[in-house]
């Protein structure tokens, strides 16, 4: 039984092939709500979180805010280090645990785990198949300029900040191509989740 993992950059659709894949029916976890409950007090890297970084990083909920906690890593590779060391690795425990719990309540097809960082995060061990969501330059700056207002210098820092496609592309399984009409990538969603359901017997 096939596990896949789906991962892209900003602005290449791979959250909506992910939206596509829940519609045709597969069943999915998103890495990004799973990180939101590691952090959740009494989730399994709060008391290490808040260990590292001080309780400056808190909410008066006493829930982790990421808006003090964001400037503090993402203004310095070594706390980001830091964090990632702490985090990923939990992460990576709890989607094992959710996808083995899955499959003990008796699901059979493949589960997709969404998820931008697979690769940064080395969570490639966990997936039979890594499906890679890619598009032109162009598109991806014409999406997220339209989709999150977001100016051009701004997305481009972010598209200089992640892995490039070619360096996902070494891990890929399979590539979906997104430069065309939404219609045209439900066909091919279609189309390869088809093949998925046939290789997972």
């Amino acid at each position: 039984m096939l596990t896949i993992g789906l991962t892209g950059g900003i602005g290449s659709g791979k959250s909506t092939v992910a939206r596509m894949l829940a519609e045709m029916g597969a069943p999915s976890l998103d890495a990004d709500k799973v990180g939101h409950s590691i952090y959740a007090p009494g989730g399994p890297a709060y008391d290490d979180v808040v260990a590292a970084f001080g309780r400056s990083i808190l909410a008066p909920d006493a829930t982790v805010d990421r808006k003090k906690l964001g400037p503090i890593v993402f203004g310095d590779p070594a706390m980001l280090k830091k964090l990632n060391s702490i985090v990923h690795p939990k992460m990576l425990a709890e989607m094992r645990a959710m996808v083995g719990a899955m499959r003990a309540r008796g699901e059979t097809r493949p589960i997709v785990i969404e998820a931008a960082i697979l690769i940064e995060a080395n969570w490639m061990p966990m997936c039979d198949e890594i499906w890679v969501v890619t598009a032109s330059r162009e598109r991806v700056l014409e999406r997220v300029e339209r989709d999150r207002g977001m100016a051009r210098e701004q997305i481009e820092a972010r598209i200089r900040a992640q892995l490039s496609d070619a360096e996902r592309i070494r891990y890929a399984t399979l590539i979906i191509k997104n430069d065309g009409t939404t219609d045209e990538l439900r066909a091919e969603v279609e189309r390869v989740w088809r093949a998925a359901l046939a290789r997972n017997g």
